[in-house]
């Protein structure tokens, strides 16, 4: 199965999916426990963020494709609804795989 069709596959009953870098190309799991923001990290990856609850917006991230689950309280429910933007602090998944533009 290729990515393009895991973004628009629900995501796993364990809570896991994967993350896509679109300009590196790079896969990242996300484990139930994990965040996206802390899944960057551990690969090496320097994203701007701050307060890590959804509130400030300094890790706003564009999405290219699939369905994120918002978790914050900055993005609007239209810009939530939107589904072009998230928190990757603490928002997650609702399809198998995200593409963001990272």
């Amino acid at each position: 199965m290729n990515t393009t069709d895991l973004t628009q596959t629900p995501i796993a009953a364990d809570g896991r999916f994967e993350v896509q870098l679109q300009k590196s190309g790079q896969i990242l799991q996300i484990s139930k426990d994990q965040s996206i923001l802390k899944a960057l990290q551990d690969a090496g990856h320097d994203v701007p963020f701050s307060c890590s609850e959804g509130i400030c917006g300094t890790c706003l991230t564009n999405v290219v494709a699939g369905t994120p689950d918002h978790w914050d309280s900055y993005l609007t429910p239209e810009e939530q609804a939107a589904n072009t933007q998230m928190l990757i602090c603490c928002s997650r998944s609702q399809t198998a795989s995200l593409v963001l533009d990272l």
